[in-house]
């Protein structure tokens, strides 16, 4: 399949003007998709899928670290109103089905937002949990919940953890979220018991001052940044502008619903108000290529393959720049996206030109444009108000 786009933005921020996308498909067609931009979709790497509830939890902010915040979070209103729904037995087995739809409405708000790949920060799971998912969700990864609380959600020992990963594949770990002396000494205990390694993907990292973000560039490690999470709960954010200058891998994540942003496009907004010296060309990077080094996955989620496209986001476009046009992407704006050559979600327009798929798809519309989507998140919401009683909104969800 051929498809000819307005624009299309690949690795190292090189931009080819009305290109031909030859995206991988039995089907010989050529479709001609004008006023579109093309990208690879985009990569959330730190998310807690079954934590997607609104509101957002917390009544006594700031909170000096988020290890207060989680114990607070269990009486707020999202939390006892999900419990209603999938009630923790505190095993985190997450193919309960009850948990394991809530994920997939975490899935599906990284999907409506252009997200193809979501790291979800938690024990690992039968690989059963993984093929549920409406998008890839990573499932190579080692991790600890944080220092300071151990893995008491599940898991080994932090050194242990890290040991598994035999340096090939992240070891990912809360740390520094907080401004008291709890979270600014767990860098430190991070580095005595040899943690800080090429592969550690360190979330959020409000307490780390600029020696240690320089100790985190020398070691080739990662961080993550989720700032409207790191606002709300702290009401401080990662040191960011250090971590550029010193060339730190820095991604981006939204956390949750329950603090951080809507989606990742919500990221984008809060960071362009807070910090609107980043350019847009970077933040691509921070959720593209340095995303797919951070979470060690292949690199053609990295970049746009023209000539073999087995990853393809095309979107509306709004604005002449890419990068700028990203920034304000709506869920009614995402033409076509692909993930691994299977189209998840888009104009119905263009899902006949693939012939016969074995997914299963759902249609609906937004803002006048009608939609396909794979599998069928609708069916998410009915059968969560069945339980609840009334109508549950979701403002991740174009429904």
């Amino acid at each position: 399949m051929i498809i000819q786009a307005g624009q299309a933005v690949i690795t190292e921020n090189k931009l080819i003007r009305h290109p031909l996308i030859k995206l991988r498909n039995e089907v010989k067609t050529t479709l001609n998709i004008p006023d579109s931009i093309a990208y690879v979709p985009l990569i959330n790497s730190h998310d807690h899928l079954v934590g997607n509830w609104t509101p957002k939890a917390g009544e006594n902010r700031p909170y000096p670290n988020s290890h207060i915040w989680v114990e607070d979070m269990k009486g707020s209103q999202s939390f006892l109103e999900r419990n209603k729904f999938w009630l923790n037995d505190g095993t985190f087995d997450l193919n309960v089905p009850s948990a394991l739809t809530v994920a997939r409405l975490g899935a599906y708000k990284n999907l409506f937002s252009g997200c193809g790949i979501v790291q979800d920060h938690g024990p690992l799971q039968q690989d059963s949990y993984y093929d549920a998912m409406p998008i890839k969700v990573i499932k190579r990864y080692r991790q600890c919940h944080s220092l300071t609380l151990g893995n008491w959600w599940g898991g080994e020992p932090a050194q242990q953890e890290m040991w598994l990963t035999g340096g090939e594949m992240p070891f990912i770990v809360h740390l520094g979220e907080g401004t008291d002396d709890v979270t600014r000494q767990e860098f430190t205990r991070l580095k005595s018991e040899g943690l800080l390694k090429e592969n550690t993907l360190l979330i959020h990292g409000i307490a780390f001052t600029e020696d240690e973000i320089m100790d985190i560039a020398k070691a080739g490690a990662s961080i993550c940044w989720c700032p409207t999470s790191n606002y709300y709960l702290i009401g401080k954010t990662l040191d960011i502008l250090s971590a550029i200058k010193h060339k730190v891998n820095v991604v981006i994540g939204t956390d949750s619903a329950m603090s951080g942003a809507k989606n990742l496009i919500g990221e984008f907004e809060l960071i362009r108000e807070k910090f609107p010296q980043i350019m847009p060309r970077e933040l691509y990077r921070m959720v593209t290529e340095n995303a797919v080094k951070a979470l060690y996955l292949p690199q053609h989620y990295a970049k746009l393959d023209l000539d073999d496209a087995q990853n393809l986001l095309l979107v509306d476009e709004n604005q002449t720049d890419p990068f700028e046009n990203l920034m304000n992407l709506e869920m009614s704006g995402i033409k076509l996206m692909v993930v691994d050559e299977i189209p998840l979600y888009g104009d119905s327009i263009y899902l006949e030109s693939f012939g016969d798929l074995h997914q299963d798809y759902s249609f609906f519309e937004i803002d006048g444009r009608k939609k396909f989507v794979v599998d069928n998140p609708q069916k998410i919401i009915e059968e969560i108000d069945a339980t609840l009683g009334y109508h549950k909104d979701f403002p991740f969800l174009p429904f």
